[in-house]
């Protein structure tokens, strides 16, 4: 490749069957080229360690900075609510393990957990498979590129968005057919909810499946709907007192694993 530049960077999209590089430069606006695409197996650390060997080959990626973004169904993210009077870092991280054992019904061994830690509000968490997020790291060192970041897809997308983010606003992420939503009551993360969309989903339906999501959450309807990813066009726009606006971000027409690596690069 050639010399690095100030503003460019790599990019890894990490999928249940693909994986994908691109590199990503912000000099005269955000700019990318796919570097590299490559099947899988599966997600197994094996596979995935084949894979991203493959997918190294002829890339000097030496002192390239590295963002990993994980699919969201290879991750766990999850809302936790700190204890009362939690008085310690330990005292987070025993109240997001039990609620990641409630969720998910086991516990957390296997898995590497990270969240935004706070003690006086609820706070976003997630968990990467131990063996996967190894894999990935024993390949950024051997490609000798500095590793920045490995999260979940939603993660990065809150991440990347987070400047054009309004307080009280919902912000969720369609991928595939799944809607991610991220409830907010003031500037407080209230819940995490993901939804199947169904054929043919229209702005009908989002109006509807949000209305029943704030109520179920016992929040006000929400006055701005902020959604990235592959959300349908048609739901832009204003009804019944409901804006809704989709972040574009430069990924148009990309699928897959390349679509994940782009994800939060554009904002």
């Amino acid at each position: 490749m050639p010399l690095r530049l100030p503003g460019q960077a790599l990019r890894l999209g990490v999928s249940h069957d693909s994986l994908a590089l691109v590199r990503t430069s912000r000099l005269f606006g955000a700019r990318r080229r796919p570097l590299g695409e490559v099947r899988i197996d599966g997600p197994e650390p094996e596979s995935v360690a084949r894979g991203l060997r493959t997918l190294f080959e002829g890339v000097d990626a030496a002192g390239w900075p590295l963002s990993v973004v994980l699919a969201d169904e290879l991750a766990r993210i999850w809302q936790v609510a700190p204890p009362p009077q939690a008085a310690s870092p330990a005292d987070l991280e025993a109240a997001a393990a039990m609620r990641f054992t409630s969720l998910f019904g086991s516990a957390t061994a296997g898995w590497t957990l990270a969240a935004d830690w706070r003690a006086d509000q609820p706070f976003l968490a997630a968990a990467l498979p131990a063996p996967l997020l190894a894999a990935v790291v024993d390949a950024a060192h051997a490609a000798r590129c500095p590793l920045i970041e490995v999260v979940p897809q939603f993660v990065a997308a809150m991440n990347g968005w987070r400047r054009l983010r309004r307080p009280g606003a919902w912000f969720g992420l369609v991928h595939g057919q799944v809607l991610t939503l991220a409830a907010y009551e003031g500037r407080m993360l209230a819940a995490l909810r993901t939804a199947v969309l169904p054929p043919g989903a229209d702005r009908a339906w989002l109006d509807n499946h949000i209305a029943r999501e704030a109520l179920r959450l016992g929040l006000t309807v929400p006055s701005l709907l902020q959604l990235c990813g592959t959300a349908p066009r048609s739901w832009a726009g204003e009804a019944d007192g409901l804006a809704c606006t989709l972040f574009e971000d430069g990924a148009a027409g990309e699928a897959g694993a390349l679509r994940l690596a782009c994800t939060g690069s554009a904002a």
